[in-house]
């Protein structure tokens, strides 16, 4: 599966016009027949953009998760390496994936909501306090999903400043094979540390729990204990935090959209407006990796087995077959049922804890900041191209102070 130079590179970059819409290209491959074949990750593999066609990879058991040889970084390879869930078949996926489920249930992360109201309201009280102009980046989106997850998971918030710039290596497509299998082999140490720690002072946490229930009982290894706190707490912050920014910044740049989610009393209003931010911005746009394990026919394409294959989720997400005028920020829109948390068994764990921060943690920020708005031009915001993660780098923001 080697790179060919006619291959056009996955993702496509957005537009700098039009930073909060999927590629332009994207639309001219889910009108051609097949599938388009894209260099991703220093492989040769097809890119899936149409709605269904997503749905429909997602769902063959003839598709297998288990795509190490595209998505590895060099680190932790071998027959002995930790098994990631995420990366898994089921049943063994499963299996894995229940040990860690019971955390993130809807009445666990329910139970959380006024934990993350107040961090939310402490981190606004804090940039008042500061004073404009703030980056919301760093003093909002990303402090609040990094330390609800660390709580959850029990790691100390103090090493915050670590796992984010461990994951920021780790993210950015741009940074060399080795350097990123390093970062994660940190990682991975640090994890194996606080895994140890919590066998011999358990706390009320996740890893804690994971650890007395599972690795000491002999149905888990230590080091897949530690591997999977590693894709929890790199996932659980990073994603958020990306659209906590990225929303906002949609938002501010149009205004009747932002006062339509402040005046939203009824919270299954808020909720769906959260999943129309969800599908029109999908930030998640290169990290679903699939292989064939057998020759198979998927939207008119011949693949063959050993093939790879990328889900192209922000091209399925903005599929008129899909929805209508899907170009369109529409609040009030139907939503439900985007592929931005993935599809099928291997959707996002933590997908129940990141609506709930973005309830909070939007509405929040528009009501608390009168007058909030960018401090810069669109234009001059560095919006994340050279990441796994779409976002924003940096969001400078002013509003009114109070009188």
């Amino acid at each position: 599966m080697s790179t060919t130079a006619a291959q056009p590179l996955f993702p496509a970059a957005r537009a700098p016009q039009c930073p909060f819409n999927p590629s332009p290209e994207y639309a001219g491959w889910r009108a051609e027949e097949g599938l388009r074949k894209v260099s991703w990750n220093g492989h040769s593999v097809w890119a899936v953009s149409r709605f269904e066609d997503i749905k429909a990879a997602m769902t063959d058991p003839r598709i297998s998760a288990e795509a190490l040889a595209l998505q590895s970084n060099g680190a932790h390879e071998g027959p002995n390496a930790p098994e990631i869930f995420a990366r898994m078949d089921d049943p063994e996926h499963a299996r894995l994936r229940r040990m860690l489920t019971k955390d993130f249930t809807v009445k666990r992360v329910d139970a959380l909501r006024p934990q993350i109201q107040e961090m939310a309201d402490g981190f606004i009280d804090a940039m008042i306090e500061k004073g404009a102009p703030a980056d919301l980046v760093q003093d909002y989106a990303l402090p609040i999903p990094s330390l609800v997850i660390s709580l959850m998971l029990g790691v100390p918030y103090k090493d915050h400043d670590f796992f984010q710039t461990i994951t920021a290596t780790m993210m950015n497509m741009h940074t060399p094979r080795e350097e990123k299998a390093q970062a994660s082999r940190e990682f991975f140490g640090y994890m194996m540390e606080l895994v140890a720690r919590k066998e011999r002072e358990p706390e009320d946490d996740l890893m804690s729990r994971v650890v007395h229930e599972h690795v000491l009982t002999g149905e888990l290894r230590r080091e897949t204990a530690a591997m999977n706190g590693v894709i929890l707490l790199n996932a659980g912050h990073e994603t958020t935090a990306n659209m906590i920014s990225l929303s906002t910044a949609a938002l501010l740049e149009n205004p009747r959209m932002a006062d339509r989610l402040v005046t939203c009393e009824d919270p299954r209003q808020l909720a769906n407006a959260i999943e129309e931010l969800l599908r029109y911005l999908t930030i998640v746009h290169s990290l679903v990796a699939r292989v064939a394990k057998e020759d198979l026919e998927l939207g008119g394409q011949q693949i063959k087995a050993g093939e790879g294959l990328i889900m192209n989720l922000p091209a399925g997400n903005w599929d008129p077959a899909f929805t209508e005028q899907p170009e369109l920020l529409d609040l009030d829109r139907k939503a439900r049922g985007h592929l931005a948390f993935g599809h099928g068994v291997h959707q996002c764990l933590g997908q129940t804890l990141a609506r709930a921060e973005l309830q909070i943690a939007l509405p929040t920020l528009l009501r608390r900041l009168p007058g909030l708005r960018l401090a810069v031009p669109l234009e001059e915001i560095s919006f994340r191209n050279d990441m796994s993660i779409y976002g924003v780098h940096e969001l400078p923001l002013t509003w009114d102070s109070a009188n």
